[in-house]
C-alpha cells in the first residue's frame, strides 16, 4: 500500500466498517512505518484492473501488519463484499504471515469482532487459537473483540501454507 491507495482504501473501509472505520490519518501513520531499513509495518492492497474501473484499477482488498520485537499484530484485513468467498482474505492473510516470517516474528496476534464468525473461521483455518477477549474494544458499537494468537512453526519459520487468487495483483 502506498499513499495514493489511501482514498480507495478509505472508501472500502467505510463500506465494511461503518461504525469504526479508520481515518486517513491512521493509514498515513501506519504507512510512515512501512518503508526503509527501520520498517515495522507491512501494508498491502489487492487490485483488479479493467476498463470499467475509474483509472482502470479497483482496490478490492487490503491488509496490514505491525511488528515489535518478535511479535506481529494483524492490524486489518478487508475484502470488498463482491469478492467474499473468493479466497482473497486467505491470500491476504498468507501474505501477512509471510511478512511476519520476514520480520522474524515468533507469534502473530490479532483481534476480531466476536460477531464476525466468517473471519474467525478463516483465522482458525490458519491455526490461530482464541486466547481471550477485550470487552467493548470496537467503538462506538461497544462490541467485544476475540483475541487470537498463532505461534510460528519453529521448523519452517512460516505460520501458513500458500494460496492464491487468479487475476489479483498485490502491491505493498
Amino acid at each position: 500500500m502506498r499513499w495514493w491507495d489511501i482514498d480507495p482504501v478509505l472508501e472500502l473501509e467505510k463500506d465494511l466498517f461503518p461504525e469504526d472505520a479508520w481515518s486517513r490519518g491512521m493509514f498515513w501513520s501506519e504507512l510512515a512505518h512501512a518503508r526503509g531499513a527501520e520498517a515495522t509495518r507491512r501494508y498491502l492492497v489487492a487490485e483488479v484492473t479493467g476498463d470499467q474501473y475509474e483509472g482502470g484499477v479497483r482496490v478490492i482488498g487490503y491488509a496490514g501488519l505491525a511488528t515489535t520485537g518478535d511479535q506481529a499484530d494483524i492490524q486489518t484485513i478487508a475484502v470488498a463484499r463482491d469478492h467474499w468467498g473468493t479466497g482473497l482474505g486467505a491470500t491476504l492473510l498468507t501474505e501477512l504471515l509471510g511478512a511476519a516470517s520476514e520480520f522474524e516474528c515468533a507469534e502473530v496476534m490479532l483481534e476480531c469482532r466476536v460477531d464476525n464468525v466468517r473471519a474467525q473461521k478463516l483465522y482458525e483455518r490458519f491455526g490461530f487459537a482464541p486466547i481471550g477477549f477485550r470487552r467493548g474494544y470496537y467503538q462506538p458499537g461497544n462490541v467485544d473483540a476475540l483475541v487470537m494468537r498463532l505461534t510460528t512453526d519453529p521448523d519452517t519459520g512460516s505460520a501458513a501454507g500458500s494460496t492464491s487468487v487468479q487475476g489479483t495483483e498485490f502491491n505493498d
